[in-house]
């Protein structure tokens, strides 16, 4: 819980479900404060997170502190994953919404407007393609100009002992010097297949039936082409691949989206089936597994009883992997010398 003396009082900005702090606090992480404009997210938050002031509102160039609405006291560390669907590939050819684009500027704004009580730590997430947004230099413009010493790594959650290929873009900032820089995570790789459970009343199929889209049974007969008969796999149900349109269950899964984009091939009796993965899995999949708390039993990532199986996907999909925010924020506030990132796993 705490730095030496010093705990670790951490504000979560666009913390949707508060995948960022559940991977914040068990590095030690004290969560006193989320905000984030989607009103599922923050009750999820919230049941995660009991002891922390959490907001409803969306954040703009004019937000700071007082949107709190009280006082929170001293604050050392502010996380933050501004949006990323308009910087996103996925996004593809279609407008994009400036006011999005800019959200990550919200978060230097509510820095500055927090003037000597600023914490000494920052992180900020978002996709790769951020850096090529035409405000990123300003952005970290600012960042300097409020004395931040930073560093910009592109990490893949894979190598943080996470099941799921999943690359994002981390500022990581220090006011009191160069910050210090995670390290390799597990060595030993998860893959799709550890994230798989079962349930029986989760729903599952035959491949074959009459509505099943022909894009789908198309992707699926390629795997089955490539693996033979009797090998289970997972297919892409939606969204162009350009991998083929599905994935053995040997590798780490590839990136999770806000919408249901996985569906698990099995063979029963000598027949392919085919079922949705499921929130567990979701979950698994982004490195939430359960908390070990200083006392008591592990506590389980929780969903407000007020979201839907959508809702929860999206939330999932939105998220940071756990332990790679656990990553960061131990080699931020750890004591001792940590390693430089070992160049394998910058991009």
């Amino acid at each position: 819980m705490a730095l030496g003396d010093v705990v670790v009082r951490t504000v979560d900005l666009f913390c949707g479900g508060g995948l960022s702090s559940w991977g914040a606090q068990a590095a030690g992480a004290q969560i006193v404060a989320g905000v984030d404009a989607w009103d599922r997210a923050t009750a999820t938050f919230r049941r995660n997170f009991p002891k922390a002031l959490v907001r409803t509102c969306r954040l703009s160039m004019d937000s700071g502190p007082e949107i709190l609405g009280r006082d929170i006291g001293s604050v050392e560390l502010l996380i933050a994953s501004p949006e990323c669907t308009n910087h996103s590939i996925a996004k593809g050819n279609k407008p994009r919404d400036e006011d999005s684009q800019r959200s990550g500027s919200f978060a230097v704004e509510f820095l500055r407007k927090m003037g000597k009580t600023a914490p000494r730590w920052v992180v900020l997430e978002n996709v790769a393609p951020w850096r090529h947004w035409s405000g990123y230099s300003d952005l970290i413009g600012g960042l300097e100009e409020l004395g931040y010493h930073y560093e910009t790594l592109i990490l893949d959650a894979t190598n943080f002992g996470v099941p799921q290929s999943r690359k994002r873009l981390f500022v990581i900032c220090d006011r009191e010097g160069k910050p210090r820089l995670p390290t390799k995570g597990p060595t030993t790789s998860l893959t799709a297949r550890d994230i798989l459970c079962d349930d029986p009343t989760w729903k599952e199929g035959p491949l074959y039936t009459p509505t099943r889209s022909p894009n789908t049974l198309a992707r699926a007969e390629a795997g089955i082409d490539a693996l033979g008969k009797g090998v289970d796999f997972l297919v892409v149900y939606y969204g162009s691949d350009k991998a083929g349109g599905w994935q053995a269950l040997d590798r780490p899964l590839r990136t999770l989206a806000t919408l249901d984009r996985f569906g698990l091939v099995r063979w029963r009796d000598g027949e392919p089936t085919l079922r949705m993965l499921q929130v567990p899995e979701l979950v698994r999949a982004m490195g939430l597994l359960h908390r070990k708390p200083a006392r008591g039993p592990s506590v389980p990532f929780r969903f407000s009883d007020s979201c839907s199986r959508r809702e929860m996907v999206k939330i999932v999909g939105n998220g940071v992997c756990a332990p790679v925010m656990e990553a960061i924020v131990k080699s931020l506030t750890t004591t001792a010398c940590a390693r430089d990132l070992p160049r394998s796993l910058a991009a």
